[in-house]
């Protein structure tokens, strides 16, 4: 056995001054993340800045492994060991830094998006722009997330010879190999297309409020590959995201978040209309959820059984308030026909004729 020193007269063994070395530069990474850990809370104590809390709530973990790493990997230069045990552990901890400097990485973006989805606010009236920047961040987060593991996996993998070998082999048959790949991969590759179509040219944002499928909803989630929606009584529809490219659906709150609500009522031709449009008038006045834009009240049709089609046309600063504006005033103007003007309810009217009358 080789023998580095002497402590108290007695020899240290090789295996142990590694040892000892490896516990040092532990203790000392450890020390320098306390360090930078107490640093940044006391700025966050000193400057509320959502930036620094994001980086403490992220970060820690990952640095908390990657510095230690970092150190041990500087302190194997200075340690003595057989070249069969020095390779294995230095590709060992390579891997390692790299798998936590790729989450590193993650988590940078993660706290980017803390940054800006602090600094863009959904919880706002007309939120047009926040939802137009949430979607491009969304996807973009996502895209650079995969891009990040695919390439930590990619230099982990090429990093050992064997595996090197085996992609110069894979080259030699890349013709057919790339014929095959590339029908195989046809639709993801739209579908990555067509994800980036929207996020930038944006058809539906996040949060944007639809009608798909027959249903009624808003955006909750646009992935690389497909689109969840927020069905009103708390289901979710999930649709491909080449759907959105691929086929008509309605937009709410496309250009605003401001909506137009409607509705219809079918009455006697007997009922007077402008006492409809002042009590119209009198319960929006009366109600929060209307924004004082619109307030109409039109004959738009006639039927054949003998009713009008009275349209109520209001508005609201967003499809929530529009839909329950919508339920109040039906609501109402039901209970106010039916006390004022119960004669004017629809009615079918029946003709009898003597058929002795043309005698």
């Amino acid at each position: 056995m080789q023998y580095l020193d002497h402590f108290l007269g007695y020899p240290i063994p090789l295996l142990v001054k590694n040892l000892i070395i490896a516990v040092v530069a532990i203790l000392a990474g450890l020390l320098l993340k306390f360090i930078i850990h107490k640093i940044f809370i006391l700025l966050s104590r000193w400057w509320d800045f959502i930036l620094i809390k994001s980086t403490i709530k992220h970060l820690r973990r990952p640095v908390a492994v990657f510095i230690p790493l970092l150190f041990v990997n500087f302190s194997l230069d200075i340690m003595q060991m057989p070249v069969a045990y020095r390779h294995p552990l230095d590709k060992a901890l390579e891997i390692a830094l790299t798998a936590v400097f790729a989450l590193i990485l993650v988590r940078i973006i993660n706290v980017l998006e803390d940054y800006f989805y602090f600094k863009y606010d959904l919880n706002k009236e007309n939120n047009l722009k926040e939802r137009k920047i949430r979607t491009q961040l969304q996807f973009v987060r996502k895209f650079i997330v995969s891009l990040i593991i695919i390439i930590t996996a990619a230099i982990i993998l090429l990093s050992f010879e064997s595996m090197r070998k085996i992609g110069a082999g894979l080259l030699t048959g890349v013709g057919i190999g790339g014929i095959i790949i590339g029908f195989a991969a046809q639709k993801s590759l739209g579908n990555l297309l067509a994800g980036f179509q929207i996020a930038f040219t944006q058809p539906i944002r996040i949060d944007d409020v639809l009608i798909v499928e027959g249903e009624w909803g808003r955006v909750e989630e646009i992935t690389l590959t497909y689109v969840v929606v927020s069905i009103w009584d708390q289901r979710r529809l999930i649709l491909p995201i080449t759907y959105f490219i691929e086929k008509p659906f309605q937009n709410w709150t496309r250009v605003s978040a401001e909506l137009l609500g409607t509705v219809f009522l079918y009455l006697d031709y007997t009922i007077p209309i402008e006492p409809l449009r002042q009590e119209l008038s009198r319960l929006l006045n009366a109600n929060p959820l209307w924004d004082k834009r619109v307030n109409v009240v039109q004959v738009t049709d006639s039927t054949k059984d003998g009713a009008i089609e009275v349209r109520f046309l209001m508005s609201a600063t967003n499809s929530s308030r529009a839909f329950d504006l919508r339920c109040n005033v039906r609501e109402a103007m039901i209970a106010f026909i039916q006390t004022h003007y119960p004669e004017s309810l629809p009615k079918r009217r029946l003709e009898f004729k003597d058929k002795f009358d043309g005698l």
